[in-house]
């Protein structure tokens, strides 16, 4: 195995990024840390015991490399070129409250439907 890797290369071949351009896009916008220090060249080289940070969706990814790799392979062999470091995320306040238990309630079968009709007929005559 090579001792060093491009870095937007590597963040492909980690899963990071879907396609290499879009990992070079964010390299270059200087969205990325290599150990502390912001870089916007994608050419930089990167090897095992660097420490990547970058943002990834809502969250701060905190990355220790353990690993170059050969390849883009399946997520688990992309999953061990690497530590997550990144602090655990907090719980949003978007997430949807739990279902509620059943209480009875709910939709009403089709002999409750008919007592309904004829309690509102009744009610209108």
């Amino acid at each position: 195995m090579a001792d060093k890797l491009r870095l937007d290369k590597w963040l492909w071949h980690a899963r990071f990024f879907k396609t290499r351009s879009l990992a070079a896009a964010r390299v270059s916008a200087g969205e990325v840390r290599v150990n502390g220090t912001r870089t916007e060249k994608r050419s930089q080289m990167i090897g095992p015991e660097d420490v990547l940070t970058f943002a990834q969706g809502d969250q701060v990814r905190v990355i220790r490399i353990d690993a170059i790799g050969q390849r883009r392979g399946p997520a688990p062999e992309a999953q061990a070129l690497y530590t997550d470091l990144s602090p655990p995320e907090p719980e949003s306040k978007n997430t949807p409250p739990e279902n509620p238990g059943y209480e009875g309630k709910g939709r009403p079968t089709k002999r409750d439907r008919r007592m309904l009709d004829l309690s509102k007929a009744r009610s209108l005559e």
